[in-house]
């Protein structure tokens, strides 16, 4: 046998073993679902943090996400890998999640406009330069930048999921990259 075969067969192993764990979690089977769980927190945490630019925020998403995976993985029916479907729960739940802590500050400050409550809830706490200018973009400029430039997500399919008009997400992709070269360059 050589490497390469060793590898797929390796591959095809690991399938199959989360293939059972997710059958046993839709069957019940909470040590299924807490291995889920264990294997797929820090994605799941990366892409909310990537999203909410809060770290905190993101802490909190990533509980719901695994609350609504809990709730909803009898849904999953296996025509997709199961990590690209908790990728779309997951970007699903933090888009929510996001929108009831906006309407949160603004109730709880009695803030007037979106750019307040984004200055209250920014909380820079990325590692590496890129993400730190990342964070500091606009929610709605951010959560498009991450979702097609990081995510690869296509507009028509942020569009359905932040219910913007596609032109409204491209202008804030556009409005993103335009300001992520503005701090690159003078920094």
């Amino acid at each position: 046998m050589n490497q390469g075969t060793v590898v797929e067969l390796q591959q095809q192993v690991e399938q199959q073993q989360e293939q059972a764990l997710i059958i046993a979690a839709q069957q019940g089977d909470r040590g299924a679902y807490r291995q889920l769980y264990e294997r797929y927190l820090g994605q799941v945490f990366a892409l909310a943090l990537r999203l909410t630019g809060n770290n905190s925020f993101a802490e909190d998403a990533t509980q719901e996400v695994f609350i609504q995976l809990w709730q909803s993985l009898h849904r999953f029916s296996g025509d997709s890998k199961f990590s690209t479907w908790l990728h779309r729960v997951t970007a699903n739940v933090t888009v929510s999640y996001m929108r009831r802590q906006k309407n949160w500050l603004q109730r709880t400050f009695g803030l007037e406009s979106a750019n307040e409550a984004d200055l209250v809830a920014t909380n820079v706490s990325a590692t590496n330069e890129l993400d730190q200018y990342i964070q500091r973009l606009p929610e709605r400029a951010r959560l498009v930048f991450v979702l097609h430039a990081v995510e690869g997500y296509r507009h028509e399919e942020i569009s359905q999921m932040t219910s913007m008009a596609v032109g409204s997400s491209k202008a804030q992709f556009h409005r993103a990259k335009k300001l992520l070269r503005e701090w690159m360059s003078h920094d």
